[in-house]
């Protein structure tokens, strides 16, 4: 399933990355510095200095490549994150941190797809409230 918004919050844990769809929401928790490279992708604040990934938004554009969509997955209680990037005639999946392969699709613009299995079990029913920005 494609995720249609993704948030930014605090929580008592630490930040967290909410990926929203349908009526579901999936929680990943991250460290303050990539919740804030998201949150500046998202809201499309530059940082003085660029962030690492800012860094690779910029090289891969530079060279011609781009993020064409990242997929999310869990496995024995850690998130993964297959990203697909494009160069050319050809594209590759690397493997990484899920909060990367969040972060790097939204620079790009991607879609971010997580399975309906994984939304069902590790999601959360939705439950709207006032959204805390980094």
């Amino acid at each position: 399933m494609e995720i249609k918004n993704v948030e930014v919050r605090l929580s008592d844990h630490g930040p967290v990355i909410l990926l929203k769809a349908e009526d579901r929401v999936l929680p990943i928790f991250v460290d303050p510095t990539v919740a804030g490279s998201i949150q500046g992708a998202l809201t499309g604040q530059k940082m003085k200095r660029p962030l690492s990934h800012d860094l690779m938004h910029t090289i891969l554009e530079t060279f011609g490549g781009k993020v064409t969509r990242t997929v999310i997955t869990l496995k024995d209680g850690v998130y993964y994150g297959d990203l697909t990037v494009a160069m050319k005639d050809t594209s590759k999946v690397f493997d990484s941190r899920s909060s990367d392969a969040i972060a790097l699709a939204i620079h790009f613009k991607a879609p971010i797809l997580v399975g309906r299995d994984l939304l069902d079990s590790a999601g959360k029913q939705i439950q709207e409230s006032k959204p805390q920005t980094l």
